[in-house]
C-alpha cells in the first residue's frame, strides 16, 4: 500500500466545533445547551497509517472522518487502542481501494490491512456512513441503511462523547459535534445521544456500556441517561450471555472495578448479571470484618484494581465470599459461615457457567475461591502442609492466591495487606516448589514399578503409588528412585486388607493435618 504523509503525525490545533443549528432540527436531540465559546486544544497524534488510508479515500473523492473511541481518547490524551475511520465510500469501493482487507460483515465496516507492528494499528476498520433502522431485538438493528452524512452516522451512536468526529481532509482540522459532546468530555459526563430510553431499546447492551464507560473514564452519569438505565434495566434480560459477559469482564478490568459494581448495583442490572453477588447486601459479619459480605467483595475487588491484577484474581476477590450468604448461623459478633469457601466454590462455577467464561478461567477462579481460607500462621503451618497445599492448589496458582489473601485481608478493613505471617508462608511456599507435591513429581511412576518389580498395573499399583505420595509428602527425602523402589517392594509383598489399611492411614494423617489446621481457623477467625 503507497504511503502518503498529509499532514505531521503530531501537530497542535485550535479546532472549529461544528455544531450548527440545522443539525438540531434534523435529529431532535436533547435541548441541553452547548456552549459555543467552547474551544478545544489537543496533539493530533494520528498514526501515518490513518493518514495514509485517508489520503487514499480522498484521491477518490471520499470524505474521511475519525470516529469513536479512538477520537474520544485523543481528545482526553490517552492512547486509543484501536482506529476508526467513517467514510461515504461503500464497502465495495474500499475494498478496491485497498485490496489488502477484510470484509466479514453486514455493517460495512471494512479492516483494512497496515502491516504496522503496532498490534492497535495493524488494522484500521474502515465503515460506511450509516443509519440503523427498527430493532425488534433489544440488541441488533433489523435493518442497515447506509447513509450520506457523517451527521447521520453520528445520530446512530450510543453516547455523546463517541458521536464526535474529526475530519481527516488535508488542510482541515474540524470537530463534527452534533450531540455536545466535547461539553460532555469537559464535565465528565455520559450521556445518551438523543431520547435516552430510545437509545437503550434499541440495544439493551449500552445499559452496561454506560457503566463501564463510566468506569473506565471515571465519568459520571447523566440524570436523564440514569433515570433511563433503571426504567429499561430489565432489558438486558434479552441479551446473550456471551456479551453480557464481555462487558461483565471490561468492567472489572477498569481501575475503578468497584465502582462499576456499586453502579450496576444501583441501576438495577447487577441482579441480571450476578445475582447471588447481590445476596450480601446488608449482611453483616462477625467481630473479624466491619463491612457488610457484599460490602467485603466490592472491596476486595477495589484492591485488586489498584493492584492492577488479573481478571482471574478480580473476579476471585469478588466471588470469594459469595458463598457466606448461604452459610450464615447466627447474628452478631459471633455469628459464623462454616463452610463458606466450599459452597463459593459451586456458586462460581454457576456463575461462571451461566455466563459462558472458558472452561479453564472457570476452574482457576473456583479454585482460588474455594482455597482462599488456608491457614498461614507459623506456628500452625509445617512443610508437609505448605506441599498439601501446593498439590491442591498448584504451583502455577500460589502466586494469585497470595493476591486474593491480600484483596480479601483489606476488604475486611485491616490496614495492611501482607503482614509478616503471609511473607513467612511465601518463603515456605518457595522453599518447598521442588518437593514432590503430585504422583507425577514422584522418582518413581507405574512403568517403573512394572519394570523393576514386575508388578501388574491395575488398582493395587494405584494405592502403592498413594501411599507412596501420602509418605513422601511427610518426608520428601524418600523422594529417591532407589528408596521409592524399596518401600513400594515392601508395599508390594502386603496383603490387599493390609495395603487398604495402610492406604486409608496415610488419607486420615493428611486429612487430620488438614482438619488440625481448619480447626484452627475456625476458632480463631470464626468462619
Amino acid at each position: 500500500m503507497k504511503r502518503i504523509s498529509l499532514l505531521p503525525s503530531k501537530q497542535s490545533f485550535q479546532v472549529q466545533i461544528l455544531a450548527g443549528a440545522h443539525i438540531y432540527n434534523t435529529y431532535k436531540v436533547s435541548t441541553r445547551k452547548i456552549k459555543k465559546e467552547l474551544q478545544i486544544e489537543f496533539d493530533l497524534n494520528v498514526p501515518k497509517e490513518v493518514w495514509a488510508i485517508a489520503g487514499l479515500l480522498g484521491m477518490k473523492g471520499y470524505s474521511s472522518y475519525l470516529v469513536g473511541g479512538c477520537l474520544r481518547d485523543l481528545l482526553m490524551k490517552r492512547a486509543p487502542k484501536d482506529w476508526d475511520i467513517a467514510t461515504d465510500a461503500k464497502p465495495e469501493e474500499i475494498q478496491k481501494i485497498f485490496p489488502d482487507s477484510i470484509y466479514e460483515n453486514r455493517f460495512g465496516t471494512v479492516g483494512v490491512k497496515t502491516r504496522s507492528e503496532d498490534p492497535t494499528i495493524a488494522v484500521v476498520e474502515v465503515t460506511t456512513f450509516r443509519k440503523d433502522g427498527k430493532y425488534s431485538d433489544a440488541r441488533h438493528p433489523d435493518k442497515v441503511t447506509f447513509a450520506k452524512t457523517i451527521e447521520e452516522d453520528l445520530g446512530r451512536r450510543d453516547f455523546t462523547v463517541n458521536a464526535l468526529a474529526l475530519s481527516l481532509a488535508e488542510g482541515m482540522a474540524a470537530i463534527i459535534d452534533p450531540f455536545g459532546g466535547l461539553q460532555d468530555l469537559k464535565d465528565k459526563v455520559i450521556c445518551a445521544v438523543g431520547e435516552p430510553t430510545k437509545r437503550f431499546e434499541e440495544d439493551a447492551l449500552r445499559l452496561m456500556r454506560a457503566v463501564r464507560f463510566s468506569a473506565q473514564l471515571d465519568f459520571e452519569i447523566e440524570k436523564d441517561t440514569t433515570a433511563a438505565i433503571k426504567n429499561k434495566a430489565e432489558l438486558l434480560s434479552r441479551i446473550a450471555e456471551e456479551r453480557i459477559r464481555d462487558e461483565f469482564s471490561k468492567i472489572l478490568m477498569t481501575d475503578k472495578a468497584a465502582d462499576g459494581i456499586n453502579r450496576l448495583e444501583e441501576l438495577g442490572l447487577l441482579k441480571h448479571i450476578i445475582p447471588e453477588l447481590r445476596e450480601g447486601i446488608g449482611m453483616g459479619q462477625n467481630k473479624h470484618h466491619i463491612f457488610t459480605v457484599y460490602e467485603h467483595n466490592v472491596k476486595a475487588l477495589d484492591y485488586a484494581a489498584k493492584k492492577n491484577y488479573s481478571f482471574e484474581v478480580r473476579l476471585s476477590c469478588l466471588l470469594h465470599d459469595v458463598g457466606k450468604s448461604r452459610t450464615k448461623r447466627g447474628n452478631g459478633p459471633d455469628s459464623t459461615f462454616y463452610g463458606h469457601q466450599v459452597i463459593g466454590e459451586r456458586m462460581t462455577r454457576d456463575i461462571m457457567n451461566r455466563l459462558r467464561y472458558p472452561k479453564d478461567m472457570t476452574a482457576t477462579v473456583a479454585l482460588l475461591v474455594r482455597e482462599h481460607m488456608f491457614v498461614y500462621d507459623p506456628e500452625m503451618v509445617t512443610l508437609a502442609g505448605v506441599r498439601r497445599l501446593l498439590a491442591r492448589v498448584g504451583a502455577e496458582n500460589m502466586a494469585d492466591l497470595m493476591k486474593l489473601r491480600e484483596g480479601d485481608r483489606i476488604g475486611s478493613g485491616v490496614p495492611k495487606a501482607k503482614t509478616y505471617r503471609l511473607r513467612h508462608l511465601e518463603a515456605m511456599v518457595e522453599k518447598v516448589k521442588t518437593d514432590p507435591i503430585g504422583p507425577k513429581m514422584l522418582k518413581v511412576n507405574g512403568n517403573d514399578l512394572m519394570k523393576e518389580l514386575k508388578m501388574r498395573p491395575g488398582p493395587r499399583m494405584g494405592k502403592i503409588l498413594a501411599v507412596l505420595l501420602e509418605e513422601t509428602l511427610e518426608e520428601p527425602a524418600m523422594n529417591d528412585k532407589e528408596k521409592l523402589l524399596k518401600r513400594a517392594g515392601e508395599l508390594e509383598k502386603l496383603s490387599d486388607k493390609k495395603l487398604d489399611e495402610l492406604g486409608a492411614k496415610a488419607k486420615v494423617s493428611a486429612a487430620s493435618a488438614q482438619d488440625r489446621i481448619d480447626e484452627a481457623i475456625k476458632k480463631k477467625y470464626s468462619v
